[in-house]
């Protein structure tokens, strides 16, 4: 694109009708004004069919969770440097930890964290006020980038959402933004013990406290499923590398996590067992039981689980 020249992939004939409108990408701007014009420019471009746009990083994040929750990542983040709390690099240290991290667009006022910016592998840096024309060349950038990632001559409108039993790569290593007395702390996944249900919210517990996300425990279940997360109660859904014992006691079933009992209902109680005996990780989803199994004593020891 900065040749001049154009592009033999992504602005031939047989390409432009498919890669109209198909983009999906995040603004991220403490500043009114500078977000206003950004959104402007980038809904000018036929290649972006939506734009979302915020005020601060943890903002961004909800965003892009709810996105993935949703089945459709965003393509790209355009994101400021500067902003009060969580600034734009930190940002972007945060999202290279994510399993499938979106391309990052820095857009400043000021060049001095240019190197800081590409060593976080940056896919462009554009100077404040942005210019249309270099703007195009950023989409374009991201074009590439996401037909690189999806392995195909053409991007897709809507990403296809991951199969319930398969496994994203590096799973483990997703961090999740979770709000605890207005402050937002960020953990990764491999340390949740268990999750509990508050209403339209739900509490992530690990070794150190635990935080509030704004989640339904189906969505969490159906998400970290290949990540070792069974759901053992209408109100939990566990870790099973977290689990320490299984108890049954006046024909209740429990399981102790990190020193929390946590009830064990009768509809799970069957495939928890097997799952434990099995030391497998959960692929389906449980159907209903009958009556919890009969008496277990202690289960064997965590992460050495044995037939």
């Amino acid at each position: 694109m900065t040749s001049g020249l154009p592009c033999p992939i992504c602005e031939g004939p047989d390409r432009r009708g498919s890669l109209e409108r198909s983009l999906r990408v995040l603004a991220v701007d403490d500043e009114a004004p500078a977000l206003e014009d950004l959104v402007y420019l980038l809904r000018s471009d036929p290649r972006i069919a939506h734009v979302e746009a915020v005020t601060d990083a943890t903002k961004a994040l909800r965003v892009l969770h709810r996105a993935m929750d949703a089945g459709q990542p965003l393509d790209a983040v355009f994101l400021d440097i500067r902003m009060p709390g969580l600034d734009g690099l930190d940002l972007a240290r945060v999202l290279s930890r994510f399993a499938q991290p979106p391309p990052i667009v820095f857009v400043t006022a000021h060049q001095q964290p240019a190197v800081e910016a590409f060593e976080l592998k940056a896919l462009d840096y554009l100077l404040k006020p942005v210019r249309q024309e270099r703007l195009a060349e950023s989409v374009h950038r991201i074009v590439h980038e996401v037909l690189d990632s999806r392995g195909t001559s053409e991007p897709a409108a809507t990403p296809a959402p991951q199969p319930a039993g398969g496994t994203p790569p590096e799973v483990g290593d997703e961090v999740i933004p979770v709000e605890l007395g207005g402050v937002t702390r960020f953990i990764r996944l491999a340390d949740i013990r268990y999750v509990e249900a508050h209403g339209d919210y739900a509490r992530l517990h690990t070794a150190t406290g635990s935080g509030l996300v704004r989640a339904a425990l189906n969505g969490l279940e159906e998400r970290w499923r290949s990540a070792g997360f069974v759901r053992i109660h209408r109100s939990h859904l566990v870790s099973l590398g977290h689990i320490d014992e299984m108890r049954l006691e006046d024909g209740h079933l429990s399981v102790t996590i990190g020193g929390a009992v946590l009830p064990v209902s009768r509809r799970h109680a069957r495939h928890l067992r097997a799952l434990l005996v099995r030391g497998t990780r959960p692929t389906t989803a449980p159907g209903p039981t009958g009556p919890a199994p009969g008496s277990t004593g202690a289960a064997p020891p965590r992460n050495g689980l044995g037939s």
